[in-house]
């Protein structure tokens, strides 16, 4: 049997192998470690001069990245930035890579799934628009395009400028298309036409206002979404006594004394100022013909 001094040597003996081979760990342990952090700042010193690349899908802004450099005629662009010390500080070039994307002149109310595409939007995306016109949506204004959930501020930034909502004509639009207007509903659809007929054609928007409870502000909210396009010159000095007597502006004894004013006067003097001085129209009836469209004699 060992006595206790060879244990003690055995235990001593032991510990010194363990002791050595955990230092030839930490002395590896440390070359990779000093392996590794010089292998990563040579990979930064490397990077350093290797450009960054930036996709840029506003025009406007790629032109104010390279200054006086063209753009290319249409699509997206990418530009390609180097360091500082670099030569050829920005370069730029068209995306290759993927669809190609064009900017032309469009109305999102109608404009069809492929040429949404062609605009940038996905498949997924273009029919998105497309299901929200079909049930009845329309955007009455560019701004109302950027508040489709599918249309990325950036994207609307690219193509509001190329946005083309026509404005509803007054003089043609029918109740379909008059109730999509802000706060007009069938009521106002509905009496919008058919003082359009008394009058045989507005002549400006303002006549509007004419319409029983038709205010200024109701106006006001619709005002940039209409036009009034040129009506048929009102027929004033051939229509009959009864046919004048329709109109907004004439009464029926006024219509009387116009037929009677035209029937024996020259046509050098048919004119709306003669029949004011005449009395055959009241001051306030002159003033609003003398805005509408009358035909020559």
């Amino acid at each position: 049997m060992p006595n206790g001094n060879e244990k003690e040597r055995s235990g001593l003996s032991a510990s010194f192998v363990t002791g050595a081979i955990a230092l030839v760990f930490l002395i590896l342990g440390y070359q990779v470690a000093l392996f590794v952090h010089r292998a990563a700042q040579e990979k930064i010193i490397s990077n350093h001069d290797s450009p960054d690349t930036v996709y840029v899908v506003d025009r406007a802004l790629a032109q104010q990245i390279i200054g006086s450099e063209p753009l290319p005629e249409q699509g997206p662009v990418t530009v390609r930035k180097n360091s500082s010390h670099s030569p050829g500080a920005v370069r730029i070039r068209e995306q290759s890579p993927g669809r190609k994307v064009e900017n032309f002149r469009f109305n999102p109310n109608t404009v069809s799934v492929e040429d949404l595409q062609r605009l940038g939007f996905s498949e997924k995306q273009a029919l998105a628009i497309d299901n929200y016109r079909r049930k009845g949506g329309r955007f009455r204004r560019r701004e109302d395009f950027a508040k489709s959930f599918v249309v990325a501020d950036s994207v609307y930034s690219r193509l509001e400028p190329w946005i083309e909502i026509p404005r509803l004509d007054i003089n043609k639009a029918d109740s379909t298309a008059l109730v999509s207007l802000p706060g007009i509903g069938p009521w106002y659809a509905s009496k919008i036409i058919s003082y359009r007929e008394a009058l045989r054609g507005y002549s400006r928007v303002e006549q509007l206002l004419e319409i029983y409870r038709f205010d200024a502000d109701k106006l006001d909210a619709i005002r940039d979404l209409i036009n009034c396009s040129r009506p048929v010159p009102y027929p004033l000095w051939t229509l009959s006594e009864d046919e004048l007597s329709r109109h907004p502006y004439i009464s029926k004894a006024e219509a009387h004394s116009i037929v009677l004013y035209r029937s024996h006067n020259p046509e050098v003097e048919c004119t709306l100022d003669g029949l004011k001085k005449a009395g055959a129209l009241s001051e306030e009836h002159a003033g609003l013909l003398s805005h509408c469209v009358i035909a020559n004699r």
